[in-house]
């Protein structure tokens, strides 16, 4: 009986041992993305002229659903959005953004945002008066 304890125990400690020697990637952690937009892009609260901006995730260990919007240098934060996660039937390959330009006189909004190899993704959640038309 002690013999198994002990095995049990070992083998326990090698596994956490391997899980905690893994080298942690940042982006992996905070989802962080590079996009660059072509046209004005609705985001909630604001609209990001055509240019390129970091999405990641904040780091908050707390909530996995609050999403930050970075200038391509991270030196200026444009908005931080709560989020509702949204599930995607394929994984894409790359970073996927959903959006919706159904709405004349808008620019796009941005619906939702997938990370590369995940299936889990990010929805932003828009104030009643401007609710993306989902396609």
């Amino acid at each position: 009986m002690k013999f198994l304890k002990a095995i049990s125990l070992a083998l326990g400690c090698l596994l956490l041992c391997a899980t905690l020697s893994q080298p942690a990637s940042a982006s992996q952690w905070d989802k962080k993305v590079i996009v660059t937009f072509d046209q004005d892009t609705e985001i909630p609260g604001l609209v990001l002229p055509a240019g390129t901006y970091v999405f990641k995730l904040a780091s908050i260990n707390s909530s996995r659903n609050i999403v930050q919007v970075w200038d391509e240098t991270e030196s200026q934060l444009y908005s931080t959005l709560i989020t509702v996660r949204e599930y995607a039937t394929e994984t894409p390959d790359t970073a996927y953004f959903l959006l919706d330009n159904s709405q004349e006189g808008y620019p796009p909004a941005i619906v939702s945002w997938f990370y590369p190899g995940e299936n889990l993704g990010w929805s932003f959640v828009y104030p009643p008066a401007r609710q993306p038309v989902e396609e």
